[in-house]
């Protein structure tokens, strides 16, 4: 019983924040509650189509064929490849990581995964293509011109910085989802 309790801590503390919020402050806690629908509405709406998604690539794509596109020998068209696929992702950033996850398990080098996330908080095609219409080319390309090396050198500088036990860590939790 305590190792469940432990392990849905935050959750009971969460929980526990809300009722306190609603006694203490009703109009608060209908506004809390509102957010907390607006989110789970959108959670259910993305994980699904993703999870789908990923189900699809675990099965169809060999994790012979993603080694050799984007493993450690695959220099630059593994870090092509990974801004494109983060970049031409729809949905939110918390989306991206169990894409990562299966990334994981088919051999997807340490540097690439980093890219791939950075992209995908960043490089998004739509944004880029609102930013165009709202805010003019010329600031949208420069947003794009110094965001694509930006993402390399943080995810260069941050496999130099990981260890390699702290990396085989990573992808053992990976391969344990």
């Amino acid at each position: 019983m305590s190792k469940l309790i432990k392990r849905y801590s935050f959750f009971l503390f969460a929980l526990l924040a809300m009722v306190m919020l609603a006694i203490w402050d009703w109009s608060r806690e209908v506004k809390a509650l509102h957010v907390l629908y607006f989110s789970l509405k959108e959670m259910l709406l993305v994980i699904p189509p993703i999870f789908l998604l990923l189900g699809f690539l675990d099965i169809w794509v060999p994790k012979e064929t993603m080694t050799r596109y984007m493993g450690q020998e695959a220099g630059m068209k593994g870090v092509l490849l990974a801004i494109f696929i983060g970049s031409a992702a729809a949905g939110p950033l918390y989306g991206a990581f169990p894409v990562a996850a299966v990334l994981m398990k088919k051999g997807v080098s340490f540097t690439n995964i980093l890219i791939f996330i950075g992209a995908w908080s960043t490089t998004k095609i739509p944004m880029f293509l609102f930013e165009m219409a709202a805010l003019g080319p010329r600031f949208a390309w420069t947003r794009l011109a110094v965001d694509i090396p930006g993402i390399i050198i943080i995810a260069w500088i941050l496999n130099r910085m990981v260890s390699s036990k702290e990396k085989e860590k990573i992808y053992q939790n990976a391969d344990n989802l």
